[in-house]
């Protein structure tokens, strides 16, 4: 067994390291490999940041398979407490122990004299149920308990409160964990811990400065390609070339989510199952979902292809697109005045506030009931309340069918 398969084992160099992570997938840099090198050297947690999608919870896999190591995930999310992380106590598995022992602790408190004496006796046995037996690990003691090296991946960190990045301190400083009722967990085998971030919020000082940093962005083409090949996509290589070129073009695009790499390994995919031999513009925006999840991006994306395919080619003027077949003259169509837009890119969307702001005018319900006499009202004619006999209701009220008033 090699230094690497039993999980102990330490990168000799940074050329070993791409090595490692290239025999799993992984195409690494040279400065990503360096990083890797320090972690595996130094012991310390690597916190990557970078966009979505560009490959930083895989460094955490591939790293895993690399060295042999098992993986642990803590998926981070809002509103996640410090149960679902650390530890928690198996309440069940203790009231089942309970009911199992209920004559045996009936015996224990069988001669007390009082009800207070009787609370003493129970509660000299509670270090009987907190303690390991009953202690139910999550990833961050898993980690430090475990008997084999592991890597923990502590993913996303940025969606969790603020609350438990502070709980994340003493694990990544110090490699330990403590539970009250129990003790202090050490190690003896530091886990590899990588902690991701997409940004969404700013992470403490604190914890930035227990990690290894490393900022994580979209590859460049070369870089990209290998990975794509290195997938086996199945799509021929002067294609993946062309389609790679193709998603960098739709990242200038300023989209509101940009394709990661990993939807350009998609695309590719799905494009090799449809047995395409040439890319156009049309089996492109026919397949451009895979990478492009937003419908104000995909029609962004959809009006771009034609250039990013070929950049000589002449695109038509935009129309309305609606494509209904109604078969109006739209040359003999009066042009319509414009909706008002917030930018450029939603120049087809409708802002319903200021259509709604437009018809929210005085008077705009005639001269009906609750319009504004004093705003020139020009709509409808008045309408006049129908007179009511001065008789109506003798019927009702004289045959004694009217509220009774108590007396």
């Amino acid at each position: 067994m090699s230094q690497f398969e039993s999980g102990s084992g330490q990168f000799d160099s940074v050329d070993e390291v791409v090595d490692a992570l290239g025999e799993q997938g992984y195409i690494a840099d040279a400065r990503l490999a360096t990083t890797v090198f320090l972690v595996n050297r130094l012991d310390k947690p690597l916190l990557i940041e970078g966009p979505a999608g560009v490959g930083k919870t895989e460094l955490a896999k591939a790293l895993a398979k690399a060295t042999g190591r098992r993986l642990l995930r803590l998926q981070c999310y809002e509103g996640q407490d410090e149960t679902k992380a650390l530890y928690e106590w198996d309440y069940g598995k203790q009231l089942l122990y309970t009911q199992i022992l209920r004559e045996k602790i009936g015996q224990v408190v069988a001669d007390s004299p009082t009800l207070e004496d009787a609370v003493d006796r129970i509660g000299a046995q509670e270090s009987v149920f907190f303690s390991e037996r009953f202690l139910a690990s999550r990833p961050l003691l898993e980690a430090i308990r475990s008997d084999e090296p592991v890597v923990l991946l502590i993913d996303e960190v940025d969606r969790a409160d603020e609350a438990l990045e502070a709980v994340l301190l003493e694990t990544l400083a110090e490699y330990q964990v403590s539970v009250p009722e129990v003790g202090t967990f050490t190690t003896d085998n530091p886990p590899y811990v990588v902690l991701t971030s997409n940004n969404t919020r700013d992470l403490s000082a604190a914890l930035k400065r227990r990690c290894l940093h490393l900022f994580l962005d979209y590859p460049t083409a070369e870089r990209e390609l290998e990975i794509v090949r290195s997938k086996k996509t199945g799509l021929p290589d002067a294609l993946a070339e062309q389609l790679v070129g193709i998603v960098r073009g739709l990242r200038e695009l300023e989209l509101r989510k940009s394709p990661s790499i990993s939807e350009t390994i998609d695309w590719a995919r799905t494009l090799a199952v449809l047995g395409v031999e040439e890319l156009n513009a049309t089996v492109l925006s026919d397949t451009v979902s895979v990478v492009v999840k937003y419908d104000k991006d995909v029609r962004k994306a959809i009006g771009a292809l034609p250039k990013l395919v070929d950049p000589n080619a002449t695109v038509p003027e935009k129309g309305h697109g609606h494509g209904h077949g109604h078969g109006h003259g739209h040359d003999e169509e009066p042009e319509k005045p414009r909706s008002t837009s917030r930018d450029d890119d939603s120049e087809d969307e409708v802002d319903g506030r200021a259509i709604r702001a437009a018809k929210d005018t005085p008077g705009r319900f005639g001269n009906t009931y609750g319009s504004n006499p004093l705003g020139g009202d020009t709509g409808a004619k008045a309408v006049t309340p129908p007179k009511v006999p001065a008789d109506r209701g003798k019927s009702s009220f004289g045959a004694g069918l009217g509220r009774r008033r108590a007396l």
